[in-house]
């Protein structure tokens, strides 16, 4: 997530041209020594979000009747989730296995693209879900005609050029700037963020961009999905029996935990950045950590346990690769 930033004292008399230089990454302040023991629950984290997600595409993908658009967006958040996976992992396991710290500035650039890149993807498709939910329930006589393949179709690439047109000025923008302080980051992997601090030029475009960014995604996205909640809850209020109500609001549930998954953990990065600047490195540390492996960990999880129709698939796979 871009996160503005204001203005710092800059140092005098840098050049604006500079030679390719490494990044050094840092991995869990303080516990350097025991990071083989931390790598195992984070081996086991990126396992399960690697295994979780590759189920539901695959179920997806070899069950005919989950060709609709509930599970065509479902496989959309699943492939945002399993990209924004293998893009951290490559640097995380690494460094808590080798000490391996030295990235290059091309690769932590192309590496803060696509971890940009997805989590936009991801509150896109999120928000994208909120509307397939909406016309769901709110609208059940035009849901076949409303969300056709083609319109499914269209969203997929306007989220996908959504995400990349929001990311892609932004790092335009840093890569112009030169990098004259300290080349040491403060996380495992590259983050916008994280490495506008080490610029000692004007920063004021690349704040009032990242600014904007904000507004347009961090912001505008979970008011919109409030706002099909909102009339959700106004439809289903107007139903006549609970038992329709009930059914209504568990059609929704593994979606607003999904929600929640993302959201909460993003503002807490924004508010750990914004509000406490001067807290212990670990707590940065692990809030970027829970921000970038809680949601391809537990969307896996929660679409697993609460829909019955992947949850089956998936049991499917597994005795059919048995009884192969």
């Amino acid at each position: 997530m871009l996160v503005p930033l204001r203005n710092d004292d800059m140092s005098e008399g840098t050049n604006s041209t500079q030679e390719p230089f490494s990044f050094l990454l840092t991995g869990i302040p303080g516990f350097e020594s025991a990071h083989v023991w931390i790598s195992i629950p984070f081996c086991c984290l990126y396992a399960i979000s690697m295994v979780g997600n590759a189920s539901i595409l695959a179920v997806i993908g070899t069950e005919p009747a989950l060709r609709q658009p509930m599970y065509l967006f479902l496989s959309m958040l699943a492939l945002t989730d399993l990209g924004l996976t293998l893009t951290t992992l490559p640097t995380v396991m690494p460094l808590l296995w080798f000490n391996a710290q030295e990235i290059g500035f091309e690769a932590c650039f192309a590496q803060v693209f696509f971890i940009h890149t997805f989590s936009f993807m991801e509150s896109s498709v999120l928000l994208a879900m909120s509307f397939d939910r909406y016309v769901a329930i709110c609208r059940p006589l035009h849901y076949a005609t409303v969300l056709t393949s083609q319109v499914i179709g269209g969203i997929g690439s306007a989220i996908l050029c959504r995400s990349v047109l929001a990311v892609l000025p932004s790092l335009l923008l840093l890569k112009r700037l030169p990098f004259c302080r300290s080349h040491l980051l403060s996380h495992s992997y590259c983050l916008h963020q994280d490495m506008i601090r080490l610029v000692c030029a004007d920063i004021r475009v690349n704040s009032w961009y990242a600014f904007a960014v904000v507004l347009l995604i961090v912001v505008m996205d979970p008011l919109l999905i409030v706002l099909s909640y909102t009339l959700i809850l106004r439809s289903i209020l107007g139903t006549a029996s609970w038992t329709e109500r009930l059914r209504a609001l568990n059609n929704c549930l593994s979606h607003v935990l999904a929600v929640l998954v993302l959201y909460v953990p993003m503002v807490g990065v924004s508010m750990t950045h914004r509000f406490a600047k001067h807290a212990s490195p670990l707590v940065h540390v692990i809030m970027a950590n829970v921000y970038l492996l809680a949601p391809p960990v537990m969307n896996p999880i929660i679409y697993s346990v609460k829909t019955k129709q992947i949850r089956q698939g998936i049991l499917h796979l597994l005795f059919q690769r048995k009884v192969r």
